[in-house]
């Protein structure tokens, strides 16, 4: 314990010159140099890389493992003539950290411990902080008396007494109005069992009766979604419209902010070590990342591989405890809590991000007004080759991430995010609620709250690779899942439509209509319009006596250009070098949607039955990106452990050497188009400046003939 007074900031009084709260004339150099817990050299090392990303000087010897918190604090108490709280010895008051909020708590690093006369005693990890934080609070906790205490200590205190509030507050801080929790499961119940009643009364009387109202929705869906797809397409291929077009410019140039990657684990004992070589390779400095690897407190599988990797000091480990659901956006929700950032990230657990992704995210949040809230990055599979399945999947997905979702964000209409490669403004995702903690498509719920809300979400040229699922029931457990989502999603949202129309404008109420409501009908309606090519071969139909022979001809072209609609969309988006050579199987998928299709009545039988069930995907069955990137490169993984001790004490932080910045290795797609004959090599070139004064990224991509 140190022996040095007590600091009493008080919001109704400025700290003056010379009283106790004064910080020492010694610089926090001085004394750690003075503590000799640090030397000279690495002292300027870490002075210099901090000038160049305008970066607290403290976060710096702390990512890069030079001093230690307690080391710090103790500087720190120097500094500020404080005292260090004992914090295991010291229990917090719980109904103060009510006052303050647990969740406020985390985020600032402070601990209110105990009341001493009408003053608060509260530890804090950032005492130059600590004044600002002050004025914030409301009048009845003020006025605090400062103490410091290492950030991990007060964030086990927070944890030891308000661990279970924490984890109860994940699960609802969406709206009850915004929300799926409160759906009532016996409502779809009743619901599907009165449809299915009036459709088997209809077919007793006459079985078109019953088969009409079907055709007839499943054919108006069909013109709805051919048609957005063409529109989507012609919008993306012509560059049509702009998508930042009503947004104030941002402001380039300011300092690199700290970027926190939120990575849900779940039972991912075969995968956690290639987890974060992987994000090893994203040329962000590593003292602005904060990797949060987030794992169920009973997964014990995860929990034990993580255990026997030395992990950099860059990531951290979330352990979310148990509750009354068990799901991905209930965990992103608890450990938002923990994140230092101002900008949010959201990985899944196979997946390789662009070396340059983070650089590319950050510039483009820089350039882009504060309407932006989200910026959506582009999925690919770097195994398409593995069979058929994947093929098609990676083509489904080039067709959607390529081609779709950019032609959607032009023409204004709301974007449904992806699960992962999603990037956040931290106050804007929290002021929304964060993810609905019962949805198990959380991604597109998300999506439509911020478009609700005014904000616009944007496409980022960059890629993640993730693993496909290379067989059919694993594909359509996933696809299930999301077809579910997709339905509770509408459904919640259309508890009010009129609210819904007056949030979204006409325009985005109809695009929401046909991409959500529009698309799982197709699914679930498929064979419905498959049955009208055995009326095309003369097969006895319901509708056989009613439709005439004109009308099958107009049905049967309608079917025509919608398959023809389908293949020339698909066949643009896999134009780049990596994707033309699965040009010829994307006429195949006329026999890779039926899977969907089984998907929707699983995922049918679930809404009714099972609504918050999350049918978890398995990853690391044909996970080949590392032998891929080893054999373009010649340069094999290392595991965490040999990576982290490889690394020398005196290694340049970041990336950086003393003669400046150095340049990255070219992103996966580059090293595979290494591989392609000469003439079809593209001629790369990155520069990433880390300079005083400026943003962090400063990209000059060249790829000719791309």
């Amino acid at each position: 314990m140190n022996s040095v007074p007590l600091c009493l900031f008080s919001a109704e009084e400025p700290i003056k010159s010379g009283s106790s709260s004064e910080q020492s004339h010694k610089s926090l150099t001085e004394i750690l140099v003075e503590m000799k817990v640090i030397s000279r050299k690495r002292m300027r090392k870490a002075a210099k890389l901090g000038a160049m990303l305008q970066s607290d000087l403290a976060r710096i010897l702390l990512a890069h493992q030079w001093i230690t918190e307690e080391q710090l604090i103790k500087a720190l108490s120097i500094q500020w003539s404080a005292a260090i709280i004992d914090l295991d010895s010291e229990t917090p008051d719980p109904r103060l950290i009510d006052r303050f909020g647990a969740s406020v708590c985390l985020e600032h690093g402070v601990l209110p411990i105990r009341q001493i006369g009408n003053s608060i005693l509260v530890a804090t990890s950032r005492p130059e902080d600590f004044a600002a934080f002050c004025e914030r609070l409301p009048q009845r906790t003020r006025p605090c008396i400062m103490a410091l205490a290492t950030d991990s200590g007060i964030q086990a205190a927070v944890l030891s007494v308000r661990r279970t509030a924490l984890a109860r507050r994940a699960e609802r801080m969406v709206p009850d109005q915004l929300s799926c929790r409160k759906l009532n499961a016996n409502a779809f119940r009743r619901i599907a069992l009165a449809f299915g009643i009036v459709l088997v009364i209809l077919a007793t009387i006459s079985p078109a009766l019953a088969f009409l109202p079907l055709f007839a929705w499943a054919l108006l869906t069909l013109i709805l979604c051919t048609g957005l797809k063409i529109l989507a397409a012609i919008s993306e291929i012509r560059g049509w419209g702009t998508v930042a077009s009503a947004d104030e410019p941002g402001q380039p140039g300011s300092a690199p902010p700290v970027i926190s990657l939120l990575v849900p684990l779940f039972q991912e004992d075969d995968i956690a070590s290639r987890l974060v070589n992987r994000l090893g390779r994203l040329t962000y400095p590593k003292s602005l990342l904060d990797v949060l690897l987030i794992v169920e407190e009973d997964d014990s599988r995860t929990r034990a591989a993580l255990s026997g990797e030395k992990l950099p000091p860059w990531v951290r480990v979330i352990i979310v405890p148990p509750g009354p659901i068990r799901t991905k956006p209930r965990a992103l929700n608890y450990a938002l809590n923990f994140c230092k950032g101002s900008i949010i990230g959201v990985y899944d657990a196979e997946d390789a991000p662009d070396a340059d992704q983070l650089l590319k995210v950050v510039r483009h949040f820089d350039r882009c007004g504060p309407k932006v809230a989200c910026l959506q990055g582009i999925l690919d599979y770097y195994n398409p080759d593995h069979n058929w399945l994947t093929r098609c999947f990676t083509v489904e997905y080039a067709t959607w991430f390529r081609v779709i979702l950019p032609g959607i964000a032009r023409l204004g209409l709301v974007v449904p995010l992806g699960g992962t490669t999603l990037f956040f403004r931290k106050s804007i995702l929290q002021a929304l609620g964060g993810w609905d903690a019962h949805n198990v498509t959380e991604d597109a719920d998300l999506g439509l709250r911020l478009a609700r809300y005014g904000y616009k979400t944007q496409l980022i040229p960059t890629v993640t690779h993730e693993e496909p699922n290379a067989r059919a029931l694993p594909w359509v457990r996933q696809r299930s899942r999301w077809l579910k989502g997709y339905s509770i999603t509408w459904a919640v949202h259309m508890r009010n439509p009129r609210r819904l129309w007056r949030d979204l404008g006409p325009w985005r109420f109809l695009g929401v209509q046909i991409m959500i409501l529009g698309s799982v009908s197709q699914y679930q309606l498929a064979p419905v319009l498959w049955s009208f090519w055995a009326m095309m071969f003369g097969f006895w139909h319901p509708l056989t006596h009613v439709m005439s022979h004109s009308a099958t001809i107009i049905l049967g072209s309608l079917f025509l250009l919608s398959e023809v609609v389908n293949i020339v969309v698909g066949i643009w988006s896999v134009r780049s070098p990596t994707h033309r050579h699965l040009a010829k199987w994307v006429p195949t998928m006329h026999l890779y949607f039926p899977l969907g299709a089984i998907a929707s009545y699983k995922a049918l039988w679930e809404v009714i039955f099972r609504p918050f069930y999350w049918d978890k995907t398995k990853h690391g069955m044909i996970d080949t990106f590392d032998k891929l990137i080893a054999a373009s490169t010649g340069v094999k993984f290392a595991s965490t452990a040999a990576a982290s001790s490889s690394q020398g004490a005196d290694a340049a932080p970041d990336g950086l050497s003393d003669q400046g910045p150095v340049r990255p290795q070219g992103t996966f797609l580059h090293r595979l188009l290494a591989r392609l004959p000469r003439r079809f090599r593209p001629a790369p070139k990155s520069q990433i400046a880390l300079t005083a004064g400026r943003t962090s990224v400063e990209l000059e991509p060249r790829l000719e003939g791309l």
